[in-house]
């Protein structure tokens, strides 16, 4: 009796409480049903609450990447110059050069007139952005520290050497400062830190030549704009020897009226000697890692043209990032290396290009030819040239070395000046050949635009040497028998 009353009121008591607990849940339910409707479906429904679960995250997901799509814009696509055209009227646009002298016997180089724009208008237009590098977009250079070779170069293999002729978008290969911590420095071509660090500065054009052994007189650019003497850098590479002449025998001083700033001398391997004038002329986006634009000039040459207005014509203007002159009498690779003095043969003295990926590789490799085979750069040019432009759409523009002769004046040695038997004939340390005159006298040219042809004008002829006084034979007598 008792356990039934017991179980009775046990039983009531479990209702009561079950009861309560259910309708304590419900209201719990209901008030979160309120805040989130989707709590319930978790609750009572598990499957679907998963379900449910992943539709929410998906779709906050999306919206973060909507989001994100919104407000993070894939970066531009690169931007590079692509040249343009002079405006209509402009006297440069229907520029043509006059006929040749008539005079056959006059075969030698000779100075023709170029059509330069005024400096203002030459700096203006100097681009904004670098020149597409067709081909590889970013080249490394090979660093050999730990090597027991003391080339300069590093002797790259010939399996190397095949290799980087296969352009890639990404290359790594042989250019010369193969050693130390950063080119000149350490390199077996070494440049006072002080030096270094200034190069390092230099950021957009420059001009650079090099003497060594005293082999050559300084040659002060002219005719250089106030803008050109305070933005681009006028470097001269010497050795200690050729710092000491240069000291006691120059008027360079640094300053603003003589542009032209001689690096602390160079320390060289005997091994490299022949290779030291490549190293300035072929490698300065090596030297000066951060500049755009540079002109390699042999220092037997004298710059007589503004550095902008070198650029604007012949890089520029020609959508081009490598300019050369050809030769002014060979023509064909075949006949050079058979003279051994080398289709286009280049007339080296003079570089002019941008700092780009490609042209950068074409220097590299031209180097690499010249220090692996032979030191005649005119004949590994036309290797390298067309074995670039057979993979890619780069071209070199080759001009003709009469308008080079036009921006630079080519002088004597320092050993023939000195040695000279007379007195040097006038105008003969500046020029060796005479200037070719002007054959068409009609040209007009407006005042806005430059042609340069004064240049020549004020050089003197150099009388050329006759041969040995002949009689004639009109005039010898006859002696009868």
């Amino acid at each position: 009796m008792w356990e039934i009353e017991y179980d009775n009121a046990l039983s009531v008591s479990l209702f009561w409480l079950l009861k309560s607990s259910a309708i304590f849940n419900f209201l719990i339910v209901e008030n979160a049903q309120e805040l989130n409707p989707s709590l319930s479906n978790r609750l009572f429904n598990p499957e679907a609450g998963q379900k449910d679960n992943s539709t929410n995250i998906e779709s906050v997901e999306r919206t973060n990447v909507g989001q994100s799509a919104s407000t993070v814009q894939p970066p531009p696509p690169p931007v590079y110059f692509k040249g343009y055209t002079l405006p209509p009227g402009n006297p440069c646009e229907g520029f043509t050069l006059p006929p040749p002298p008539a005079d056959k016997k006059r075969t030698g180089p000779r100075p023709c007139p170029v059509c330069y724009l005024p400096i203002e208008q030459a700096i203006v237009l100097m681009p904004d952005a670098p020149s597409s590098s067709p081909g590889v977009s970013n080249l490394t250079y090979i660093h050999e520290e730990t090597s027991r070779k003391p080339e300069f170069g590093g002797y790259p293999s010939l399996m190397q050497r095949n290799d980087s002729y296969e352009i890639r978008e990404s290359m790594s290969v042989h250019c010369g400062f193969v050693k130390g911590i950063r080119p000149g420095h350490q390199t077996d071509f070494d440049i006072d830190d002080s030096d270094l660090h200034d190069m390092e500065f230099c950021r957009g054009v420059v001009v650079a030549s090099a003497i060594f052994g005293a082999f050559d007189l300084i040659r002060e650019p002219k005719n250089i704009s106030d803008y050109s003497k305070k933005n681009v850098c006028f470097h001269m590479f010497v050795d200690e020897q050729t710092e000491v002449f240069v000291r006691n025998s120059s008027v360079l001083d640094g300053t603003i009226a003589s542009p032209t700033r001689l690096a602390s001398y160079v320390k060289f391997s005997d091994y490299l000697y022949l290779l030291t004038f490549q190293v300035p002329k072929l490698l300065l986006h090596r030297l000066f890692p951060n500049a755009r634009y540079s002109l390699g000039i042999d220092a037997k040459l004298e710059l007589v043209v503004d550095p902008y207005q070198i650029l604007e014509r012949f890089l520029w203007r020609k959508n081009a990032s490598f300019a050369i002159s050809r030769h002014y009498r060979h023509f064909d690779v075949f006949v050079e290396a058979e003279a051994n003095k080398a289709s286009y043969v280049p007339e080296g003295c003079v570089v002019v290009r941008e700092h780009i990926p490609i042209s950068n590789l074409f220097a590299c490799l031209w180097f690499n030819e010249v220090d692996r085979f032979t030191p005649r750069d005119q004949i590994s040019f036309a290797i390298v040239r067309d074995k670039i432009m057979s993979k890619t759409n780069w071209t070199v523009n080759m001009f003709l070395d009469c308008e080079r002769l036009n921006f630079v004046i080519q002088g004597y040695h320092r050993d023939i000046l000195e040695n000279w038997a007379s007195p040097p004939p006038p105008g003969a340390t500046k020029t060796v050949h005479p200037p070719a005159p002007v054959a068409n006298k009609t040209l007009q040219i407006s005042g806005n635009v430059t042609t340069s042809s004064s240049v020549a004008d004020s050089l003197k002829k150099v009388p050329s040497k006759r041969g040995r006084d002949r009689k004639s034979k009109r005039h010898r007598k006859v002696i009868g028998s």
